[in-house]
């Protein structure tokens, strides 16, 4: 029989020899999952036996994570803005910088009952789209994806989350083909350069789909395409906010202002990197 306090040992253990820093965090959440319990429920019961079928799940669990699978695939789900999403194969798995769209989204309509509409380009697991409709219980939204299996989760993560009556979704190369307009316009492309994936930590360059990382030879791809349908799809005082890299301020700016927008500020993220740009249409 093996307890708790032995099963955390061992894998922490192996986690630390595959060099992950939250080796110890990580055991206890995949031990509480391979339990049925709560992560916090693991504390100060370390004498407690951990029956065979769980201890199997935990070691498979752990075979993942030492192979640099994130805790969040491994779980197949991922907390933003509190609220819990599915993940899925084809869908991103949402950091807590893209909070920052979400908060700079909600100072763009800061009376909670302002009812606007709002479009999301590139959806993936709808994280950004459902947040916003969270704390904005009049708006509704769209959210775009070019994948079928994004939308599928979207559609499973507006459904669990009780947002279907105001969240729809559907397949769609960015803004092609949609003709209504909306006040409100979120997007968190891929911008990551061809040649910088490599580089990237194993649990994103490894377990994150390609096509929602690459945003082609400069990283600037998706922002050319965005720029093109922009203008035609934001409402009269419409307000457009897209998640950039770090380093990428100055050059997207430049995209969109040949198309016909102006950059009215810039956000930056926890760590003080500029996370995104407030866009609207250039004053004639």
């Amino acid at each position: 029989m093996t307890t708790i306090g032995e099963a955390l040992q061992d894998a922490a253990r192996r986690l630390g020899a595959a060099k992950i820093e939250s080796a110890r965090l990580d055991a206890r959440v995949l031990l509480a999952q391979a339990m049925n319990l709560r992560p916090e429920d693991v504390f100060g019961r370390e004498e407690r036996f951990v029956s065979a079928d769980a201890v199997a799940r935990f070691h498979s669990m752990i075979s993942q994570r030492e192979n640099r699978v994130p805790v969040s695939r491994i779980l197949g789900r991922r907390e933003f803005w509190s609220l819990e999403f599915e993940l899925g194969p084809d869908t991103l798995d949402p950091r807590p910088d893209s909070e920052t769209l979400v908060d700079a989204a909600l100072q763009t309509h800061p009376n909670p009952e302002d009812a606007f509409r709002l479009l999301d380009l590139g959806t993936g697991t709808g994280c950004l789209l459902l947040a916003i409709l969270s704390e904005r219980p009049s708006a509704t939204g769209l959210g775009v994806d070019a994948v079928e299996g994004c939308i599928e989760v979207a559609r499973r993560n507006a459904d669990r989350l009780a947002f279907a009556d105001r969240a729809k979704f559907q397949l769609g190369d960015w803004g092609v083909g949609l003709e209504q307009q909306f006040d409100l316009i979120v997007s968190n492309p891929p911008y990551i350069a061809d040649h910088e994936i490599a580089k990237l930590e194993p649990e994103v360059s490894r377990h994150d789909p390609r096509r929602a990382l690459t945003g082609g030879t400069d990283g600037l791809d998706a922002y050319q395409a965005l720029a093109t349908d922009l203008p035609r799809l934001l409402a009269p005082g419409g307000i457009a906010i897209l998640e950039i890299g770090y380093n990428q301020a100055s050059d997207v700016t430049e995209i969109l202002r040949r198309a016909g927008l102006s950059v009215s500020s810039i956000k930056t993220d926890l760590a003080g990197q500029d996370r995104c740009l407030i866009t609207k249409p250039q004053k004639l």
